[in-house]
């Protein structure tokens, strides 16, 4: 059996394959095996005519095909391994000859792994968001805890926004109900835009057990097409009203809303674990910095097959969280009127990019020698089988192979970007509190 390099081009090796007569003997005897059942040759039972004769009959191309499978496969990995290559998709075949008692003779192209040119990933220059977490920043955390725990309590007067609205409804359309234009004790929280355009607005000002006629207009783009743009006219009785209750910021409200006994407890333990948030933004701000200044300075010629593989993946994940929530990725893309290729397009920059930082972090790890020892696995594993109150042993049984390369390709992550974060010129930018615009947004490092 000889493979040869031929040579590597844009990407893509082409391999010279040639299996001995020998070999391919061997492989035609499997194949032979394999297919046997098939045989059906008059004289014999199913299945049990010699292979000679049912060479014959049929020819001996008939064996061909899963003979050369058989063969290519096996001098394929060899060649591979022989000239260190990192295919990232199969192989293409193509058969130049293929005979009974001669050599099999075949030319594989694949497409390899690109090479990252990296020439500056040291000493480089970057910024960190410094998020310093303020009084006003506590003292947002507790008024919406003050919120969120907030109850509501019937009130006798007109309707206003803010008020949570306990309504019967019933939709028409030229004088006839449609479907899912009802119901009965809706609570629906005035102001919070949740119904058509202009429906909410229309009934400040109700009192309790008043009904009222309103005539609003299905927005053009409603999810609907039955619906969209048409005039609706909605009979509402409002059952109750319900006026949001603010517990005072106490030690009493501290005990009922957490584990603490005065409201200073409670405030100090919002802050800890807002002063642990921000040093998770900044960490991610820092590691976003550090990985657009390295694919800025990257050179890569990423294969088209790669970035369909990722395309691909980025789909599945989008389309399975649509799922969590109940929604089809069809009724989806029909909503945002996408078609599937248009959709496709919008993760293409997405992809390149992830597959860019996966390449660039991967190079650096092979020229500064990062990787992830079995003590340092088992350190981490340690961690979550403690957790789960098992032993080691116990834990890493019931694991599959791919959670525990997930696991290592993490630890291996964190370890290259400490190692960059040691070897970077970091300057630091004060962010106007954790809430700054809004609130402070964590990069995404994979």
């Amino acid at each position: 059996m000889k493979v040869n390099l031929e040579k590597i081009e844009n990407n893509v090796a082409t391999l010279k394959i040639e299996v001995s007569e020998e070999e391919f003997e061997k492989a035609l005897e499997k194949s032979f095996k394999k297919n046997a059942k098939r045989f059906n040759v008059p004289g014999f039972r199913r299945g049990k005519a010699p292979r000679s004769i049912v060479e014959r009959y049929y020819g001996p191309e008939i064996l061909y095909e899963d003979a050369a499978e058989f063969a290519l496969s096996e001098a394929y990995k060899i060649g591979i391994e022989e000239n260190n290559l990192e295919p990232v998709d199969h192989p293409d075949f193509h058969i130049e000859q293929i005979e009974k008692n001669k050599p099999l003779i075949a030319i594989a192209k694949v497409t390899l792994k690109p090479e990252v040119i990296l020439e500056e990933y040291k000493g480089l220059e970057v910024e960190k968001v410094v998020y310093n977490v303020k009084e006003e920043d506590v003292e947002k955390e507790l008024k919406e805890l003050q919120e969120r725990n907030a109850r509501f309590v019937n009130v006798e007067r007109p309707l206003k926004e803010g008020d949570l609205a306990i309504i019967d409804f019933e939709g028409f359309i030229n004088g006839e109900p449609f479907e899912g234009g009802n119901a009965q004790n809706y609570p629906l929280t005035i102001g919070s835009n949740t119904f058509i355009p202009g429906f909410e607005e229309k009934l400040i000002g109700m009192m309790p057990q008043e009904t009222r006629e309103i005539t609003v207009t299905f927005p053009e783009n409603y999810h609907r097409e039955d619906l969209k743009g048409k005039e609706a006219t909605f009979k509402v009785t409002l059952k109750e009203i319900k006026e949001k209750e603010l517990m005072p910021l106490d030690d009493e409200f501290a005990k009922d809303v957490s584990e603490f006994e005065t409201l200073e407890e409670l405030k100090k333990d919002i802050r800890n674990k807002l002063e642990e948030r921000a040093k998770n933004f900044e960490e991610n701000s820092l590691k976003g910095s550090i990985l657009k200044k390295l694919i800025e300075k990257a050179r890569v010629d990423i294969p088209q097959v790669m970035i369909d593989r990722e395309i691909e993946r980025l789909i599945y994940d989008f389309a399975l969280n649509l799922r969590l929530r109940g929604i089809n990725l069809n009724e989806y893309l029909e909503a945002v009127k996408l078609t599937p290729e248009e959709f496709k397009n919008k993760f293409q920059d997405r992809a390149i990019e992830n597959i860019k930082t996966s390449l660039i972090l991967e190079k650096i790890a092979k020229l500064e020698n990062i990787t992830v020892s079995e003590e340092e696995l088992d350190q981490e594993l340690q961690k979550y089988a403690e957790r789960a109150n098992k032993s080691l042993a116990e834990y890493k049984k019931g694991l599959k192979e791919e959670n525990i390369e997930y696991i290592k390709d993490r630890l291996l992550t964190d370890k290259i970007f400490k190692f960059l974060i040691e070897n970077a010129k970091i300057t630091e930018k004060e962010a106007d509190g954790i809430y700054s615009n809004g609130e402070a947004k964590q990069e995404e490092v994979e």
